[in-house]
């Protein structure tokens, strides 16, 4: 067991890179990339392509505990589901990162964007929106329209999103995504569906001559674990454990 999994069902950490200009789609480049990463992680066997020229390569999903990568025609992504360890994970990251110069060519000067997200998923039975409501609190003004509507609460996903330095150039978003519908309300047939937590730490605008992508990816997951270690654990993740306990 890692550090993060008493905190819910599953839990990942993911790399995304946001690039201004496409990136190389011939086959060549792609299959380099990835027989690259390959070596590193042999259990990443399986590779297949999806519609708009993206591509991945992922391990076998079964166990529980795999990773994954794919490129799009203008991000590349990284992510790790249930890792043992954070750093184990982190590694991972690095990796992917210091592989783009050599093998898809993508300078400093390319960054539109890079994030490090902590994802936790959750699996519950019911209105997950009114779960929400129920662990984290509902504004007071927002809690007055709902008990005069005397309603089911058929959405909420609140979100917040602040800037970690005074050029809001490095910013944080925690976010939730239920996946109650409607008729499950109405009905009252709900299936075990997933409800997420996400805190995402991002860096915008291209790199500066003394930066790198590494030493960046490590800036934000030392930030994003720190407000997940300070604040979400406390905040958030444990009481929604709470709330769907009592259920």
């Amino acid at each position: 067991m890692s550090e993060y999994s008493a905190f819910s069902d599953d839990y990942y950490l993911n790399m995304n890179l946001s690039t201004e200009l496409d990136l190389p789609h011939n086959r060549d480049t792609i299959l380099h990339f990835f027989e690259q990463l390959q070596k590193r992680y042999p259990r990443m066997s399986h590779f297949y392509s999806r519609e708009r020229s993206e591509y991945v390569l992922e391990e076998d999903k079964d166990s529980g505990n795999y990773r994954w990568a794919s490129i799009e025609p203008k991000r590349i992504n990284s992510g790790q589901v249930n890792p043992s360890s954070f750093q184990e994970a982190a590694d991972q990251h690095r990796m992917v990162l210091d592989l783009l110069p050599y093998t898809l060519a993508v300078s400093p000067l390319d960054c539109e964007s890079l994030s490090v997200m902590f994802g936790f998923d959750y699996t519950f039975r019911g209105n997950q929106n009114e779960l929400l409501s129920e662990a984290l609190g509902v504004m007071p003004a927002f809690e007055k329209m709902a008990e005069a509507a005397g309603g089911e609460i058929l959405g909420y996903e609140p979100a917040i999103q602040f800037a970690l330095d005074q050029d809001c150039k490095t910013q944080c978003r925690v976010s939730f995504e239920t996946r109650t519908s409607a008729f499950q309300v109405r009905s009252g047939d709900y299936p075990e569906e997933q409800l997420s937590v996400y805190l995402t730490v991002r860096r915008y605008e291209s790199l500066g001559q003394n930066e790198s992508y590494v030493s960046e990816f490590d800036r934000l997951a030392g930030l994003c674990r720190d407000l997940v270690d300070s604040f979400l654990i406390d905040n958030i993740l444990r009481p929604l454990q709470q709330s769907i306990s009592r259920r």
